[in-house]
């Protein structure tokens, strides 16, 4: 399916009319009541459209691999259709809220906009309170770099746990989890606390960020338009990038203590709490076709050599050891380690290369930011048309060129628009990556897997800019170039890698 011009008005059109692709279309039945059991092959045979390329086909009521509810409920029909041996599988799209109405779908991708806004906000704010933070505590690049530390490790820590965490609490009270673990952290650096206080909460802020991450890529990766609905999830996490250098630069630059800002992220991070709560509760009742092991059909669960299914803990391994995982976990943690290395360390570059003002060049993060929200939201829908994997070799191309002009323009003005453009040219590329992942990964990996590619890999958020910090504190922040070409680089290499699409098997 493929995503429409407008970004909002279409996630919420298309999101509509995936959430009821089990009713058949009003010239079959007029039913309106979400009914999903079909009373003829022909309203099988129309529900194809929606899966791109699964076969639907009416099975023997004495068909082994399908038991009575299964062939009850068209939507478990089209999740277990079986595969023919030997055939290879295309990808697909897949829907597993379509049981759920229309406005539930609404809200929680809203939900998944809101929490991903806030955690746009944590991560672009540290590009323009770092000279502050080394003024207030004394101390060098070095060791204020220790916060990305910190911040990978968190990242790290919920990668082999986002699994187990939301099996065992639910989607809901997982989401609640994750704000806590953000409210916390926030309120103690509120306080303004001694530095390794400070570093201890980015832990935690690391560690709530990825557990949210990875719960909204899955939900919003499986919805039927999943390429509009990530664009936008994403794209309001690069609305939060924005906004809060502007944020910050302004308080700071009006005498207010750098550490007050977080009062804004903290009042926006209570408000998630809440409405995440409400959007997501009962989430697990309202969709029986959620991918998680123990709600699967025997048909769609993965089974050790001897035919018994597979624990959770083997799923994870199995998932870990899975191609797609590791090269998709590479990718984004060398993507991530770009985006955030040129957020948090440009300005700093402006000022000591450029003999930029700091209350000035600090806006300069903000139009970065900027980019990547244009980005996500504009360039979606044509990477759709060019195909996801062509357009983010495109993308990355684009990237390089433009961190190198960036690098060698002699002034400020000419930088803040090469970083502008260098933010739009990355913006859809995390959207883009998702979806090729979740084609490539057997659905019984999905939320494992996605897990463990959006913390892990996301960590490269924060060791990319320590590492960055280290080399600036001896050689200087012009490093900071270099360092993204190394990691588009890495980018390449490993998307290149990923096997094709058409390759996928369950």
């Amino acid at each position: 399916m493929k995503p429409q011009d407008s970004c909002w008005p279409a996630l919420f059109w298309e999101i509509e009319s995936s959430s009821h692709i089990s009713s058949p279309p009003p010239a079959v039945r007029k039913d309106k009541q979400g009914v999903t059991q079909p009373s003829s092959d022909y309203e099988l045979n129309e529900l194809q459209p929606h899966k791109s390329s699964a076969r639907v086909t009416v099975e023997p009521a004495t068909q082994p691999s399908m038991g009575p509810s299964t062939r009850m409920h068209t939507s478990s029909i089209l999740e277990n259709s079986p595969q023919t041996p030997g055939v290879e599988e295309e990808a697909t799209e897949w829907v597993p809220d379509r049981a759920n109405p229309s406005w539930k779908t609404k809200w929680r991708v809203l939900s998944a906009c809101f929490i991903n806004f806030g955690n746009g906000m944590n991560d672009s704010a540290p590009g323009a309170l770092i000279p502050y933070i080394e003024k207030h505590y004394g101390i060098g690049y070095a060791v204020v770099s220790l916060i990305f530390v910190t911040n990978a490790l968190g990242f790290i820590s919920a990668a082999p746990l986002t699994h187990t965490i939301e099996h065992k609490l639910g989607r809901s009270k997982s989401y609640v989890l994750a704000m806590v673990f953000l409210a916390v952290s926030y309120v103690v650096i509120i306080c303004q606390p001694p530095f390794p206080v400070v570093v201890t909460c980015f832990f935690f802020l690391g560690f709530g960020m990825a557990l949210s991450l990875a719960l909204n890529n899955v939900y919003c990766a499986n919805l039927g338009n999943a390429t509009t609905a990530l664009g936008c999830m994403h794209g309001s996490y690069g609305i939060g990038g924005t906004v809060a250098p502007l944020f910050a630069t302004a308080m700071v630059s009006g005498g207010i203590r750098w550490s007050i800002f977080y009062s804004i992220t903290l009042a926006f991070c209570l408000f998630n709490l809440g409405y995440s709560a409400w959007a997501f509760l009962n989430y697990e009742k309202d969709t029986p076709a959620e991918p998680q092991p123990s709600l699967h059909q025997t048909t769609s669960r993965p089974t050790s050599t001897t035919g018994e299914p597979l624990t959770r803990a083997q799923i994870l391994k199995k998932s870990i050891k899975n191609r797609t995982t590791l090269l998709g976990a590479l990718f984004i943690f060398a993507y991530q380690g770009a985006e955030v290395s040129t957020s948090g360390w440009v300005v700093s570059f402006l000022i000591s290369y450029r003999h930029g003002d700091p209350s000035r060049v600090g806006y300069v993060s903000a139009g970065f930011w900027a980019g990547i929200t244009v980005g996500r939201f504009l360039l979606t829908h044509p990477a759709a048309k060019l195909g996801e994997k062509t357009a983010v070799v495109v993308m990355v191309a684009g990237s390089v060129a433009f961190q190198l002009m960036t690098w060698l323009i002699p002034n400020v003005i000419g930088e803040a628009v090469t970083v502008a453009v260098l933010g739009l040219m990355l913006g859809a590329v995390y959207p883009c990556a998702t979806i090729v992942f979740t084609r490539l990964l057997p659905r019984s990996m999905h939320i494992s897997s996605l897990s463990f590619i959006s913390a892990l890999g996301s960590s490269g958020g924060a060791v990319s800019p320590f590492f960055t910090g280290i080399l600036a504190q001896n050689v200087g922040t012009m490093v900071l170039h270099p360092i993204c070409i190394g990691l588009y680089g890495v980018m390449a290499t490993s998307w290149l890698l990923l096997p094709k699409i058409s390759k996928r098997s369950e």
